[in-house]
């Protein structure tokens, strides 16, 4: 069973701009999940639905199979379940110091003092600032806000963590460690959902591949299935992967190379230093002698 589904959704903002038309997909327990589309899409849209801060007017979100509940109690409940980090951290910090910011969710669910530092001391050493827990926020570099942003959001065991653009705004270096601390939360046992219009990103690291355009999502894919839809990734104005347009380029060239998902991977495939213990798999992990 998804542990979201959208079914249907019709949503419009106040000025009857579109944020969603009949949108319906869903994400798997436990799943690695990408958004794609074009700016205006429905991306940030869907998100803050999934986050319960937006209302359908028609259509409706399930949660374990259960259609959520947009009562206070219900809302509450969804909150300890369903994280949402945003694109831009200033955003979301409210605290003077990184320990107080991390604590403001769970001192709002109304958890005991040993029980919040515990999970604020937890959520800081998995994003790496557990050194930095008493420095002033108004004082970090912008990957800094970012992960303390993601740290607010862990500190409330979410099993849903949703984020609007992870990687915009990060430097390589700060993208890698974005990267990293990504892989230790899906690890852990974390779904998440995250937009981003890095479509080399999304091919090399999600599970499933989500397409928006006007609102509607007009494919959901196993990401190792995405040479099958290119169509559908050009008709939402996105762009083909670099590895595949390569992969393209070396098979005209009459040089077949198998499927693989990262520009990394195929380098590591075509290098002649690489032998059989070294290749690499579809999705760029290395592949194990047999």
């Amino acid at each position: 069973m998804p542990v979201l589904a959208f079914e249907s959704v019709h949503f419009r903002y106040g000025d009857q701009t579109a944020g969603l038309a009949d949108c319906s997909l869903h994400f798997e327990a436990g799943s690695r999940n990408a958004l794609l589309g074009a700016n205006g899409s429905g991306k940030t849209t869907l998100l803050l639905h999934a986050a319960g801060l937006l209302r359908p007017e028609a259509g409706r979100l399930m949660l374990d199979g259960v259609p959520l509940d947009y009562s206070r109690a219900g809302l509450h409940a969804l909150r300890r379940r369903v994280g949402l980090v945003f694109q831009n951290p200033d955003n979301q910090l409210f605290g003077a110091t990184i320990a107080e910011d991390v604590s403001f969710g769970p001192l709002n669910l109304g958890l005991d003092a040993p029980t919040v530092e515990a999970r604020v001391h937890a959520a800081l050493a998995v994003v790496g600032l557990s050194a930095l827990a008493g420095a002033p926020v108004n004082q970090l570099s912008f990957g800094q806000k970012k992960r303390v942003c993601i740290a607010g959001v862990l500190a409330m065991q979410p099993d849903l963590l949703l984020l609007d653009e992870p990687m915009a705004g990060l430097d390589p270096a700060m993208q890698a460690e974005m990267q990293a601390l990504l892989e230790r939360l899906s690890a852990a046992g974390v779904s998440i959902v995250l937009a981003t219009h890095d479509i080399d990103f999304a091919y090399a690291w999600a599970d499933a591949l989500h397409v928006l355009a006007a609102g509607r999502c007009i494919a959901s894919f196993p990401a190792s299935a995405l040479p099958a839809h290119t169509a559908r990734l050009q008709a939402a104005g996105q762009p083909l992967p670099g590895v595949l347009r390569l992969e393209t380029a070396l098979s005209a060239r009459g040089i077949a190379v198998p499927p693989l998902r990262s520009l990394d991977a195929l380098i590591t495939h075509l290098s002649p230093s690489s032998g059989p213990s070294n290749r690499a798999t579809g999705d760029g992990r290395p592949q194990e002698n047999p």
